[in-house]
């Protein structure tokens, strides 16, 4: 697998304080098996479908129990430098480059507005080794309550295009590497309580959404959204039962045609 271009989404984890049962709740709703966890990098345990490695799980560090959410990683070919872009762009930089062994280069980040991201340096690992299959990441979206700071930094730092959805519904963007969309940027609505910070939510593909929701909710997360049919695919968001926020979507199963999209200059 080719080394991802900068800015692309090429990895997710999630710290849980109840390792277990993370992995029997997403076994459930999202047919992962895990490999052995790794003591000599805390535990962390990678998460498969199909034999693909798509997630990990990971114990929190101390002091961060019980703050459980998935990160988004996005690739970077010198985690030292896009360290920098980050802070002479506004953002901040919550945990400074660091060598995971001979696999990569790591750093956790925050935007401006406030929403949490990892920066992936790939070496033996390189992300993702399938996308939009049952199981494996599909797509994510910066949820910001700040979209003019947002929009400001992303682009920056990683090259985005940015191009606005044309929908007086909502204030949407995507950003494109090249031709393809990467990321979504969606304004934060006042449905969302004030204590919710921005965030980045993380899809994940499934072969039938209202199935994956009624497996999800039966093992204790709250449905915070849906399920709704989209021109994208019918998708849901939910809360899994340690608090972290995620996506699924059957994106097979489509409704409606693709709203247009003007570039922004």
């Amino acid at each position: 697998m080719a080394v991802q271009p900068e800015g692309t989404p090429c990895w997710a984890d999630a710290m849980f304080s109840d390792v277990e049962g993370a992995k029997s709740f997403y076994g459930d709703v999202l047919g992962w098996t895990f490999g052995e966890s790794s003591s000599e990098y805390g535990n962390y345990t990678q998460a498969y479908a199909n034999g693909k490695a798509v997630a990990a799980v990971v114990p929190p560090m101390p002091g961060q129990e019980g703050q459980s959410a998935w990160c988004l990683y996005l690739a970077s070919p010198d985690a030292d430098a896009t360290a920098a872009k980050i802070r002479s762009h506004g953002g901040e930089v919550l945990m400074d480059p660091m060598k995971v062994g001979d696999f990569g280069s790591m750093l956790i980040a925050r935007d401006p507005a406030g929403a949490v991201f990892g920066v992936w340096q790939a070496g033996r690992h390189e992300g993702f080794e399938a996308r939009a299959v049952p199981g494996a990441y599909c797509w994510a979206e910066i949820f910001t309550r700040e979209p003019g700071r947002t929009d400001a930094f992303f682009p920056a730092v990683f090259g985005y295009h940015a191009k606005q959805l044309e929908d007086s519904a909502v204030d949407f963007r995507l950003y494109d590497l090249g031709q393809d969309p990467v990321l979504g940027r969606m304004r934060m609505t006042d449905e969302f309580p004030p204590e919710v910070p921005s965030y980045v939510n993380v899809y994940f593909t499934v072969d039938d959404c209202d199935a994956a929701v009624a497996r999800a909710t039966e093992r204790g997360a709250i449905l915070r959204f849906g399920p709704m049919t989209s021109p994208f695919g019918r998708f849901a968001a939910l809360s899994d039962p340690q608090g972290a926020a995620f996506s699924v979507i059957d994106v097979a199963t489509t409704e409606g045609s693709m709203p247009k999209a003007t570039e922004v200059t």
